[in-house]
């Protein structure tokens, strides 16, 4: 597959999952206090439940096109410590395996019937943070070096 078209896939899946985390964070954690923990454990309900329908594809594409994308990259990769840009990109992958982490954490939980909303909280708070550090380093890779 074409790195055009990987990037195109990867891009849309990001836009898809950091839309999410964001929605999650910035617009349901507002408006925890005036719903009321009732009202916010149905929603955090029904929000997991279209996530969990949805986010696992989300990941199959971003992971896939990801490393799709980090293949043609392999040669620098081989020697991170070289180069600013594969510092910066080992960086990005070892936040997106954390990010990855948190989803099947979250997942698991939510399966289980274990995921309370103190969980659901700081899940989406630790994956926002990386997921804003991911989207910079997307572009500051190509900008910054040393």
């Amino acid at each position: 597959m074409s790195y055009f078209v990987l990037n195109v896939l990867h891009l849309f899946a990001a836009i898809m999952f950091v839309g999410t985390v964001f929605f999650e964070v910035l617009i349901l954690e507002a408006i925890r206090k005036p719903m009321g923990r009732e009202t916010m454990r149905l929603v955090e309900g029904a929000v997991g439940r279209r996530a969990r329908r949805i986010m696992p594809f989300v990941i199959l594409v971003l992971f896939s096109a990801g490393i799709g994308m980090a293949w043609q990259y392999r040669a620098v990769l081989a020697h991170p410590l070289d180069t600013s840009f594969a510092m910066l990109l080992w960086i990005k992958i070892a936040l997106a395996i954390s990010v990855l982490a948190h989803f099947v954490t979250a997942i698991t939980l939510g399966g289980r019937g274990k995921l309370k909303s103190r969980h659901f909280q700081y899940i989406h708070i630790s994956v926002f943070c990386h997921v804003v550090l991911i989207v910079f380093l997307a572009k500051a890779m190509f900008y910054i070096s040393w």
